[in-house]
């Protein structure tokens, strides 16, 4: 599964590079744990939890995978790294989280959480 997540996160990335997102960090840690993907997405600095699964998985694609301790690792998580990168810290910042779906053959966006970690 740890090389499913990984392309996910890749697959993603590169997605979203696509559309014109700029890559700030990728796997970025720090003691509150790791931030998947962290994206700049026009003006505003987008943490983004990505949650790859493969189809017939357990945890509906990774979202019940996100727990309220989770949720508050990432949002601090996400104030140390503003702390560390101050020319980011003047933008506004939302945590979205990302469902990829393996499907043996590809990665799909399945569904995709704007501000969904408040």
């Amino acid at each position: 599964m740890l090389d499913t997540g990984r392309g996910g996160e890749n697959w993603l990335a590169a997605h979203l590079q696509r559309q014109g997102w700029q890559l700030l960090a990728h796997r970025w840690r720090c003691q509150w744990g790791e931030l998947d993907l962290v994206m700049l997405a026009g003006e505003v600095v987008v943490f983004i939890e990505v949650k790859t699964r493969k189809a017939g998985n357990w945890d509906a694609d990774g979202a019940a995978a996100i727990t309220p301790r989770q949720q508050t690792r990432l949002q601090q998580a996400a104030a140390v790294f503003l702390s560390q990168h101050p020319q980011w810290q003047h933008l506004p910042c939302r945590l979205d989280v990302a469902l990829v779906r393996w499907t043996g053959r590809r990665y799909v966006l399945w569904r995709y959480l704007t501000g969904a970690l408040s």
